[in-house]
Formats: C-alpha cells, sequence, structure tokens
C-alpha cells in the first residue's frame, strides 16, 4: 500500500493547528502500518523532517503554498505531476485542500467551514478562493473525514453531498499536557505571571478566537472581584488582530494581560499545567483541541455554549454565550471563587477527555485509506 500525504504543514518550530493534526495522526500512521510506503509532500525544504523512518519518504513539491495564487499553483500543477511520478494508492489531504486535476483516490481532512459562518473573518482573496473551490473538493474526494459531529452535520447542510461518503472521526491528545506538582505551578507563574494565577487562552489570535470579548470580560472579573489573577494570551498574531488590540489598549488593567507570543512545546505544555483555567469563548470551532489538552493537564475549562465546543467539552467545562462580555466575566469569577466547581470539572474531564485518543483515529483513518 503506497500512500502520498500533504504535508504542507509540518513546518519544524512553526507548528499550529493544522500542524500539529498532521504530526499527529500521521506519525501514528507510519507506526502502526510499517509495511505501507508514504510519501510526506511538503511546499518547502526543512533543515529537518519531523516523521521518519524506513516506510517514509519525503519530497519537497515547489511553489512554497501560502497564498491564494500559489495553492492553485501547487494543488493543480505541481502536485499532480508529482502523485503520477509516485502512483499512490491514495492521496490523504489533512488540511482541507486537495488537487482537482488528479485522479488518484483522495481522502480529505475538513476541520470546518467557518468560511461559511463567518466569512468576514477571513482575508478577502482567501474567501474568494474558499467559496469557489472547497465545494469542488468537497464533490471531488472520494472519502471525507470531519473532526466532530458537528462539522459532519455543517458539512451536509450546507453542500449536496452523499452522507455515506463523510465520516467523523475525533482528533485526539498529543503527549505532554499533564498536571503539574504545586511546585511545578509556582515555579511557571514566577517565569510568566509575576507568581500570580492566571486564566489562559493558547491558540491563534484572529478574529473568530473572540480575544477582544475575552479582554473585555477579564476586565470586568477583575473589576468585580479585586482578584489578583492574571491573563495570559499564548500565540501567534494571525490576521485581523485590531479588535482585541484595541481592546487591550483600552484596558485599565492593561499590565494584568500578558501576551507570551508562539510558544515551543515544551513551554506550552508547562504554561496550560500551570493555568487556574483555560478561558476558550471561541466563536466557532470545528473541534476545540484545546480542550481536550486542558482535560489532560486536569485544569477547569470555560468555554462557548456553540458549535462544536459543547460536543468536545461534554459536562467537563463551564459554558457560556460567547457572544455575552457579561456571561464570560462571570463563568471567570465561578471558576475563581468555587474551587469545588473546578474540582468537579477536572473530574469530569478525566471522563470525558477518554472519547479522543490518537491511536483510535488512525487506526480509524488507516481503515479508510485500506479501502481505497
Amino acid at each position: 500500500m503506497k500512500v502520498a500525504i500533504n504535508a504542507r504543514f509540518l513546518i519544524p518550530g512553526k507548528m499550529e493547528g493544522l500542524g500539529w493534526y498532521t504530526y499527529d495522526i500521521v506519525s501514528r500512521l507510519v507506526q502502526l502500518y510499517p509495511d505501507w510506503e508514504f510519501h510526506l509532500l511538503y511546499d518547502r525544504p526543512h533543515s529537518h523532517y519531523l516523521i521518519s523512518g524506513p516506510n517514509v519518504k519525503h519530497r519537497v513539491v515547489f511553489p512554497p503554498a501560502r497564498h491564494p495564487l500559489l495553492w492553485y499553483l501547487w494543488f493543480e500543477w505541481s502536485l499532480p505531476l508529482v502523485l503520477r511520478k509516485i502512483a499512490p494508492d491514495v492521496f490523504l489531504s489533512p488540511d482541507g485542500y486537495l488537487s482537482l486535476k488528479s485522479r488518484i483516490p483522495t481522502i480529505l481532512v475538513v476541520h470546518d467551514i467557518a468560511f461559511v459562518h463567518h466569512p468576514e473573518h477571513i482575508p478577502l482573496l482567501v474567501r474568494l478562493y474558499y467559496r469557489y473551490f472547497s465545494p469542488l473538493f468537497f464533490r471531488r474526494a472520494e472519502k471525507i473525514v470531519t473532526i466532530s459531529e458537528f462539522v459532519r452535520k455543517d458539512l451536509l447542510k450546507h453542500f449536496p453531498l452523499d452522507p455515506g461518503k463523510v465520516s467523523c472521526i475525533y482528533n485526539g491528545c498529543r503527549e505532554g499536557f499533564v498536571p503539574l506538582r504545586e511546585k511545578e505551578k509556582q515555579e511557571v507563574r514566577q517565569q510568566y505571571s509575576y507568581g500570580e494565577a492566571y486564566f489562559l487562552y493558547w491558540g491563534a489570535l484572529q478574529p473568530r478566537k473572540n480575544i477582544d470579548r475575552m479582554i473585555q470580560a477579564f476586565d470586568r472579573f477583575k473589576g468585580r472581584s479585586g482578584a489578583s489573577v492574571k491573563l495570559l494570551i499564548g500565540g501567534r498574531k494571525a490576521w485581523q488582530t485590531e479588535a482585541f488590540e484595541r481592546a487591550w489598549q483600552a484596558s485599565p488593567f492593561q499590565t494584568d494581560i500578558i501576551f507570551t507570543g508562539y510558544l515551543p512545546e515544551k513551554e506550552l505544555f508547562r504554561l496550560v499545567g500551570a493555568a487556574h483555567a483555560l478561558v476558550y469563548v471561541s466563536l466557532f470551532e470545528g473541534f476545540g483541541l484545546p480542550l481536550v489538552e486542558a482535560m489532560h493537564a486536569e485544569i477547569p475549562i470555560l468555554t462557548s455554549h456553540s458549535t462544536s465546543l459543547p460536543e468536545v467539552a461534554g459536562n467537563a467545562a463551564l459554558l457560556v454565550d460567547s457572544t455575552n462580555i457579561e456571561a464570560i466575566a462571570e463563568g471567570m469569577f465561578r471558576l475563581y471563587a468555587n474551587p469545588d466547581l473546578c474540582a468537579d470539572l477536572v473530574e469530569k474531564g478525566r471522563q470525558q477527555r477518554k472519547k479522543f485518543d490518537w491511536n483510535q483515529a488512525a487506526m480509524l483513518l488507516g481503515a479508510m485509506c485500506g479501502e481505497q
């Protein structure tokens, strides 16, 4: 069995959501199927490769594709030529894009269709690309994998697809998110939050993550509680950051809001494990992986009651209206003032996290590849 894989987002030192998804699922496929041959296709050279093995081959396909025009050139011109040479049994694309020109049986992973619901949050050229090409991608794929039941239903609601070709395979949680001892927590807090407890958000900083309302809610929480708690925001600035930058500039508690920037993996593990709680009040999510990571780190969760987040959170999180600043602030206050509630959410998280396992996900996806 020969499998070609779109590995564009496997970028050492710059991994985010799609990159981590690709790494976690592909690294397990490589281990589970040692007799298969995996061809990982990149859009740029790297000094080292994150996934290796005797059954793994690497190939760089030009041009580097980080713009709609370059996406088109990569997927519709360069990639079909390479796939013709490799002649794989199946092409796996973990980032929602595929080649319309290639005739290789294709499994497409769709993480969300946020462009349908929040087009205002997406740059114009990207939005136009999604509107035109995504429906074509969905029709072209032999199989579609979604990362939650919410996305599966959302996809079938908005696009005329055969339900039989759309399946849900949940994400898992990478190793490293574990609870910390009290001494370790204090060391992390001394390093990042002046020794104080902190609420934590991590992920890309872009409009649908709702960072501006989270900051405004934190202001209200601080004004009401008088607590010394900080708000740590981890991640790189992605696009359309003006709203949350205005909220931060206007905050009377600006010095209590700390932007860490992009964090290496080991530092993120420490930062999550030492947090008082995760605050993840995104407007729209296909899955919401930080929720599962928080469950493994055994910290309580405040999240939105919309899209996929209640499905992933189960009863292991405090759910609020992500458009209501006062509701978010009240959620923060409840997690600050009620240790029994926090302990209950952590205990429920130990049970809920069992639903999400990368090995199980890889076995299901491998079986799907073997059917092509």
